[in-house]
């Protein structure tokens, strides 16, 4: 396989061991991770009636980034992606090459070379985001979802309850509801395993080894590294009755957006046969929509309670004075906007996710829009930690940012398979189809449901994006040709 030459340039930088400086008193770092929750599901942001006081109370106590995202996948399953991306420091092209290589050497009877065609294995050479914090002296510690090709247990000092992308789906949880029938499935009986299997909730067990792992390093002199990695709010969306009794149905507001079908998802690669999209039936209903928002809010008030016991644990612990608490999510999900279910889109529902970070010097009750990846935070915490940034990394520390030395990435870069690219600047979003062939532009600003396509009203605005879209491709390593598909705009 040939690799493009600014890749290979990046490869050969990789093997260099980042130096580090052992700084009296670095911070602790508490990393809390959501799978598939979308920006607009905190209470204190203020666009959904949900229960998140836990959540809310990282909003007062630090600054919020309230326009952070995913900048895309390889694959229907985004959260791979994202993950491999966070891990490894590398834009999204190259972490997927990045990906070819990992822990190769950790499959069983594998013959293939430590380092091929140009690819290093990432985990044998030490070089992810937990090797970098454990080189420096960190202890690190693992639980929850992980979806990356290396293993945990291998690159933490402490890794438990590793699970895999998503908890097991029955064939009952797709195409449902339908008004009128009655529901098979339900999202508080164990018997349909998924969060339940094992016996206790997924999102309790993620909690109790978080406040686990803070116990244990109230005794250790080294600063912690803790990435605690929730599944939740994911499908099958699943809570205690409790919790899902909190939203009765006539609580439930149908988004602004929403649409009975996407009449392009086929030529998107995001066909209603795709998983995510299974879930609820075709043409959707706003019925089945508010049953899926229903058990999406659900699930995230039952991690909320488990993310308030986490914090609780850290202040018990003694050690919260010195730790700097990130959260965020993999990526954003529809449920239920623009004839959506899942993520597989380049929206802003399906982009762009919650960014609380609370510690040491951060501003309290803070927001800001300046843009930013998500990602970002596995370069913040290099620096917060005296780690110098390696070559291979490619996303931003956030402390200049919060210094107000930076304002961030001038254009935010968004892709889906090969069927869809995205470019988010000054207010605007372009979305480009090459294989229908189609461009949308929205006025974020004006239009934040993305409701109000203006392509064919301001092609100036237009050309100059799809221009910008274009120097971001070379950028990432982006090789699909757009400027063939659209020669007129590529002029």
């Amino acid at each position: 396989m040939k690799f493009p030459l600014r890749l290979v340039a990046l490869f050969a930088c990789v093997t260099s061991v980042a130096s580090v400086s052992f700084a009296e008193d670095r911070p602790n770092i508490l990393f809390i991770f959501a799978d598939d929750q979308s920006y607009e599901t905190v209470r204190a942001f203020e666009f959904t009636d949900i229960d998140t006081p836990n959540l809310d109370k990282l909003v007062e106590r630090g600054t919020t980034f309230t326009h952070a995202y995913n900048m895309g996948s390889w694959s229907g399953a985004v959260c791979v992606a994202s993950r491999h991306m966070l891990n490894t420091g590398a834009f999204v092209w190259n972490a997927e090459r990045l990906s070819e290589g990992l822990g190769r050497a950790g499959k069983k009877g594998a013959q293939v070379p430590k380092v091929d065609s140009g690819i290093p294995d990432f985990q044998e050479e030490g070089l992810m985001w937990s090797q970098l914090m454990s080189q420096s002296g960190y202890s690190t510690y693992f639980t929850g979802k992980w979806h990356v090709k290396a293993d945990p247990k291998k690159i933490f000092d402490v890794a438990r309850h590793i699970r895999g992308g998503m908890p097991q789906q029955t064939p009952a949880g797709y195409d449902r509801p339908v008004q009128g029938i009655p529901d098979k499935w339900s999202p508080y009986d164990p018997a349909f395993g998924g969060f339940w299997e094992g016996g206790k909730h997924w999102s309790e067990v993620v909690g109790d080894d978080a406040c686990d792992f803070l116990n244990e390093a109230k005794a250790d002199a080294n600063p912690f590294f803790m990435y605690v990695a929730f599944n939740a709010p994911h499908d099958p969306r699943q809570a205690p009755k409790e919790f899902v009794d909190r939203y009765p149905l006539d609580r439930i507001a149908i988004p602004e957006n929403f649409q009975t079908d996407y009449p392009d998802r086929d030529l998107i690669d995001n066909p209603a046969s795709l998983r995510d999209e299974r879930l609820a039936p075709v043409p959707r209903t706003k019925f089945a929509v508010q049953v899926h928002r229903q058990e999406y809010y659900a699930s995230i008030t039952h991690m909320d309670e488990q993310i308030g016991r986490i914090l609780d644990a850290l202040e018990k612990s003694g050690k919260a004075d010195n730790t700097y608490i990130v959260f965020t999510a993999d990526h954003g999900l529809a449920v239920g906007h623009h004839g959506f279910i899942g993520k597989q889109n380049l929206y802003e529902h399906s982009t762009r996710v919650p960014f609380m970070i609370v510690g040491p010097d951060v501003e309290a009750g803070k927001k800001m829009d300046t843009p930013i990846y998500l990602q970002d935070v596995m370069p913040t915490s290099l620096e917060l930690a005296g780690i110098k940034k390696p070559e291979h990394v490619e996303f931003q520390s956030l402390l200049p940012v919060l210094a107000g030395e930076s304002k961030g990435y001038e254009s935010i870069y968004g892709a889906y398979l090969k069927s869809q690219r995205s470019i988010t600047r000054d207010g605007f979003k372009l979305i480009v189809y090459p294989k229908i062939p189609k461009v949308l532009l929205y006025d974020l600003a004006n239009d934040p449901m993305e409701m109000n396509d203006l392509a064919g009203e301001k092609p100036t605005k237009v050309a100059g994006l799809f221009t910008a879209l274009l120097d971001l491709q070379e950028e990432v390593n982006d090789t699909v040709d757009l400027k063939t598909v659209f020669p007129d705009l590529a002029k």
